[in-house]
């Protein structure tokens, strides 16, 4: 089973560390089979709002957009499908690290792109790469995307034997970290 970190301390939240919880969850039989990062490295990669996508002058599937990163207006040469102006999309600054790629200014087809607007793929979220990752509205342009999406979490992954079928939901493992530590389970 595969449960966020934030998730089981919306039922439980025991004045432990991510390593102290996985060692008391372990003791209680529980074996912990791994615990890793909710997203992949990323640094440099904000809210970005399209104020304007123009057809690329060379090119029949690109588009040349103006980006907001809250500070500046950047250009961005992009293929998605729904870059249009008006959306809140993550933005990748030059210089931002996406896993281990590094974002530089490029030109494609003879402009000059300075960032990417980047997809759930490409921020390693999900395998879903049709078109730009959309935000929301609330989102607030210039913040960092690590922090908008809530992707500073720990994913942990356990492994259940049949005697503790009580622990296959997020709700049955907190009773067991709230009987285990004696921190009330919160409703």
């Amino acid at each position: 089973m595969k449960f966020s970190e934030q998730w089981l301390r919306e039922w439980v939240n025991p004045k432990l560390s991510t390593q102290a919880l996985v060692s008391q969850i372990t003791m209680a039989g529980l074996e912990v089979d791994s615990v890793e990062p909710a997203a992949a490295i990323l640094s440099q990669v904000v809210v970005g709002e399209i104020l304007s996508a123009e057809p690329h002058p060379n090119a029949d599937k690109l588009k040349v957009c103006t980006v907001s990163s809250g500070t500046d207006s950047h250009q961005v040469v992009c293929g998605a499908p729904n870059a249009r102006p008006g959306i809140k999309v993550p933005f990748a600054l030059v210089g931002a690290k996406l896993d281990d790629f590094k974002i530089k200014k490029a030109k494609l087809r003879g402009v000059e792109s300075q960032g990417m607007l980047c997809s759930a793929r490409e921020l390693k979220l999900s395998e879903e790469h049709a078109g730009l990752l959309e935000l929301g509205s609330e989102a607030v342009v210039g913040q960092d995307i690590r922090e908008h999406l809530n992707l500073d979490d720990t994913l942990f992954t356990l492994k259940l034997t049949p005697n503790l079928a009580h622990c296959l939901s997020v709700y049955g493992v907190a009773r067991e970290v709230s009987a285990l530590t004696g921190t009330p389970l919160l409703t």
